[in-house]
C-alpha cells in the first residue's frame, strides 16, 4: 500500500502510456521534507516529464539488496521510453529480473520444471542457440526458483565470504569468553565448597545445590546477554558504517531481530547451562563431614588442571586470532601499496550521464569538445580526459576478441571508449606505438591501443603487435588496427592479474557495426579525469559551475578526488583488516585477565606454602620466578598448539588475503611478543603480591 497516492496500475504500463513513478519512501523524507504535494508534481527525467503517482511504503526498497537503493521506480514501459533503450527489442540481451507470487500449495520443483521448459522454449529462436555450438547448451538451460521476500541475492553473495569469516572469528572469540567464565565459575563453586558442605550437612539434596548454582549462573548470563545485545547494536552500526561508508539509507537494519534476540538469549542460556554445571557439581559433591573437619585445607592447593587449560586453551585461540589480524593487515597494506601503474595525485573523477542530460548518441561529440575546451580554461587545469569508465571503479565492459586470420585463437578482454587526452590524464604511459589522438576521428581509420597484456595473451614472444588487426567475432575479426601499447594500468581490482584492455577513440565506430547511430549507446562516456597542476580546493564548485554552463540539465552524479576513488576499492579489506584486529585485540585481553585470574588465585590458595617457603629461606626473587614460570609454562603450551592451527587455517581465507600465503616473520613477531609481554604483566602483579607475603602471617593463617 502506498504511503500516499497509489502505486502502479496495469494501465501505466501499455505503450504509449503518459509516463509515471513512484518516489521512495527514503526520498521522499530525507530530499522533499515529506512534503505531501510531491504527489502529483512532474519530474523531468532524462529531460523528459514524469508524473509522481505515489510514494512507496516505508522500507521498500525494491527487488534487489543494494547499498544504493532507487530513489524512484517506473513502469517497465516507462523507463524503455525515457531511456531510449532500443536493447529491449534485442532477443539476446539480458536485462530484467522477474520476481512472481505463486498459489498456496502449489509445489515448487513441478513449477521450476515447468517454467524451465517455457524457457527452453523461448530460447530456442534467438541467434544465441542457433548455432551449432550452442544448441546442445540449451537442453542444459533452466531455472531455479527461489524465495523472493529478501528479493536478489547479489549483495548477500559478495559479503558471504567476509560475514562467515566474521562469524568464525565471533565464535572463537565467544570460546575465549566462555573459558573466562568457566574459570570464573570454577573458581567461585571451589570457594563454596565449605558453604555448600553446610548446606548438605543439614539436609539440603545435592541435586538442590546443583540447581541454586545453575540458577545464579543462569541469572548472570542472561544478564550478560542483555548488556552484550546493547553492545551489539553499536557494533552493528559501527559495521555498516565501516562496510557502506558515507550511505544515507541502507536497507539493512541495525537493531535485532526477534530471531536474534531469541538466538541470543539462547545462545547465553546454553553458556551457562554448559559452563556452569561443571563448577556447579564440584562445588555440591564434597563430602559435609571432611569438608567442614578441615575447613579452609580442604581447598588449599593451586589452580586445577582443568583452570590451566582452559587457560592453555585461551592462549591458543588467541594466537589464531591475532595472527589473522596480522595476515589481514598485511594483506590490506599490499594492497594499498600495490603499483597500480597510474597517478593518482592532482586528479579528479567526475561522473556524469549525458543521456540523462537528453543527448542522443549523435550529439555527444560536440559535447566532448565544449567539455574539454570549458575545462580547460580552468586555470590550473592540464588535462582533460574523457572516457566511459576509469580505472578502480565499479565496473569492466568485457568481450571475447580474435586477431584477424587466426579464428582459434581468442581471449576474453575489456574495452574503454577515451579521448586523446585520457592516458596522460590517468597516468598511462604508452609502451610502444602511439595513443589516442585527435586524428583519430570518426571518419578515420579504425584503431585500437591495447595493453601489454593483451599482447602477452594474443601474440608470440617478440612479435610486433602493430598494425595487426583484431575484433570480437570471425565476421568482425579485422575491425581494429593496433596502433599502440601502453602499460598494465589496473583497472577493476588489484587482484586482477594479466588482464587484458584494449582502448578504442570515444567516438569511432567500427565498419562491421551497423547499429543506427543514435541507438549505439557505447558512444555515451560517464567519466571525466581532470589533471591539475596543483590541488584545486573548490575543484568541485568549478566542476559543478562549468557542467551547468554548458548544459544546466548536465549534472554530477558523483565527483571525487582520484586517490577517494581508488581507497574506495579497498572498503571491504579494510573492514576486515579493522574487525581482525579489534577482535584479535578484545581475544587478548580475555586471555590476559584469565591467565590474571588463574594466577592470582594459585597464588591466593598457596599462601600456606609461599609462607613455608620462605621461612625456610626461599628469596623473593624466586617465589617471583616461580609464579612467571608456571605462567609462562601455559602460554607456550598455548602457542605450540595455537600455532599449527593457525596454519593450517590460512588455507580457509587464503582467496580473501592478497599475496599472503605464509605467516612470515614479521606477523610471527607482531602476534608473539603482545602475548609473552601480555602474560608476564598478568603473572607479574600476583607474583609480587605472592613475594609480599609475611611468612609468619601466613603460618599463623594456616
Amino acid at each position: 500500500t502506498a504511503t500516499i497516492g497509489r502505486l502502479f496500475s496495469n494501465a501505466d504500463d501499455v505503450q504509449g502510456a503518459v509516463p509515471t513513478a513512484v518516489l521512495s519512501y527514503e526520498a521522499w523524507k530525507n530530499d522533499y521534507d515529506s512534503d505531501p504535494t510531491v504527489v502529483g508534481s512532474t519530474f523531468s527525467v532524462n529531460t523528459q516529464p514524469v508524473t509522481v503517482i505515489g510514494i512507496a511504503p516505508r522500507g521498500f526498497f525494491g527487488d534487489q539488496l543494494s547499498s544504493t537503493p532507487p530513489d524512484f521506480y517506473l513502469p517497465i514501459q516507462s523507463a524503455l521510453v525515457l531511456a531510449n533503450a532500443s536493447y529491449a527489442r534485442d532477443p539476446n540481451a539480458n536485462w530484467l529480473d522477474i520476481i512472481g507470487r505463486v498459489k498456496a500449495g502449489t509445489n515448487r520443483l513441478q513449477l521450476q520444471a515447468k517454467l524451465s521448459a517455457v524457457l527452453r522454449h523461448v530460447l530456442a529462436p534467438i541467434h544465441t542457440f542457433s548455432t551449432e555450438r550452442n544448441k546442445a547448451l540449451l537442453s542444459k538451460v533452466h531455472i531455479v526458483l527461489t524465495p523472493g521476500g529478501d528479493g536478489t541475492t547479489a549483495m548477500q553473495e559478495q559479503y558471504a565470504s567476509q560475514l562467515d569469516l566474521l562469524m568464525a572469528i565471533s565464535g572463537l572469540v565467544l570460546l575465549i569468553a566462555c573459558a573466562n567464565v568457566a574459570n570464573l565459575l570454577l573458581v567461585r563453586g571451589m570457594n563454596r565448597k565449605v558453604e555448600m558442605s553446610v548446606h548438605a550437612a543439614l539436609g539440603a539434596m545435592r541435586s538442590r545445590l546443583i540447581r541454586q548454582l545453575l540458577t545464579e549462573s543462569i541469572i548472570i548470563a542472561l544478564l550478560g546477554g542483555l548488556a552484550g545485545l546493547a553492545i551489539a547494536y553499536g557494533g552493528t552500526r559501527m559495521l555498516l558504517e565501516m562496510a557502506f561508508p558515507g550511505a544515507d539509507e541502507l536497507p539493512i537494519q541495525a537493531g535485532p531481530s526477534l530471531v536474534v534476540l531469541a538466538f541470543a538469549c539462547g545462545l547465553s542460556l546454553v553458556t551457562a547451562i554448559l559452563f556452569g554445571i561443571g563448577p556447579a557439581w564440584m562445588a555440591a559433591k564434597a563430602e559435609p563431614g571432611e569438608a567442614l573437619r578441615t575447613g579452609h585445607r580442604a581447598a588449599t592447593g593451586g589452580s586445577t588442571l582443568l583452570q590451566r587449560g582452559l587457560v592453555v586453551a585461551q592462549t591458543a585461540i588467541s594466537l589464531v586470532l591475532l595472527v589473522a589480524a596480522g595476515l589481514f593487515t598485511q594483506s590490506l597494506n599490499r594492497l594499498q601499496h600495490a603499483d597500480l601503474l597510474l597517478e593518482a595525485s592532482n586528479r579528479y573523477i567526475v561522473h556524469i550521464d549525458p543521456q540523462a542530460a537528453g543527448y542522443l548518441p549523435s550529439q555527444v561529440g560536440g559535447l566532448y569538445r565544449s567539455i574539454e575546451q570549458q575545462f580547460h580554461a580552468i586555470p590550473g587545469v592540464l588535462k582533460v580526459g574523457i572516457s566511459t569508465y576509469t580505472p578502480m571503479e565499479h565496473r569492466n565492459d568485457g568481450w571475447s576478441v580474435q586477431l584477424q586470420g587466426q579464428p582459434d585463437l581468442q581471449v576474453n578482454a575489456s574495452d574503454v571508449r577515451v579521448n586523446a587526452e585520457y592516458f596522460d590524464a590517468v597516468g598511462t604511459h604508452v609502451r610502444m606505438g602511439r595513443g589516442i589522438t585527435p586524428q583519430d576521428t570518426p571518419a578515420s581509420t579504425t584503431v585500437a591501443v591495447v595493453n601489454q597484456s593483451f599482447v602477452k595473451k594474443l601474440f608470440k614472444p617478440g612479435e610486433n603487435p602493430i598494425g595487426q588487426r583484431f575484433g570480437t567475432g570471425p565476421n568482425t575479426s579485422g575491425d581494429y588496427e593496433i596502433v599502440g601499447v601502453v602499460e598494465d594500468t589496473v583497472y577493476t581490482s588489484v587482484r586482477w592479474k594479466s588482464h587484458a584492455m584494449y582502448f578504442l577513440p570515444i567516438l569511432q565506430r567500427a565498419a562491421s557495426d551497423k547499429t543506427p547511430i543514435d541507438q549505439d549507446y557505447d558512444l555515451y562516456a560517464e567519466d571525466i579525469v581532470l589533471k591539475t597542476a596543483h590541488p584545486i580546493t573548490n575543484m568541485e564548485s568549478l566542476t559543478r559551475h562549468t557542467l551547468s554552463a554548458i548544459n544546466p540539465n548536465l549534472a554530477v552524479v558523483k565527483f571525487q578526488k582520484f586517490q577517494e576513488q581508488i581507497a574506495d576499492q579497498f572498503t571491504n579489506d579494510r573492514m576486515i583488516a579493522r574487525l581482525t584486529v579489534i577482535f584479535g585485540a578484545l581475544a587478548l585481553l580475555l586471555a590476559t585477565v584469565g591467565l590474571y585470574g588463574v594466577t592470582s588465585y594459585g597464588v591466593s590458595r598457596r599462601t600456606g606454602e609461599i609462607g613455608i617457603r620462605m621461612a625456610l629461606g626461599a628469596e623473593r626473587t624466586q617465589v617471583v620466578g616461580m609464579i612467571i614460570r608456571g605462567a609462562f609454562l601455559q602460554i607456550l603450551l598455548g602457542l605450540a598448539i595455537g600455532l599449527p592451527c593457525a596454519v593450517l587455517c590460512i588455507r580457509f581465507v587464503e582467496s580473501i588475503l592478497y599475496e599472503v600465503k605464509i605467516i612470515d616473520g614479521t606477523v610471527m613477531l607482531a602476534t608473539v611478543l603482545p602475548l609473552i609481554l601480555a602474560a608476564f604483566i598478568a603473572a607479574l602483579i600476583p607474583a609480587r603480591r605472592a613475594a609480599s607475603i609475611d611468612p609468619v602471617q601466613a603460618l599463623r593463617s594456616e
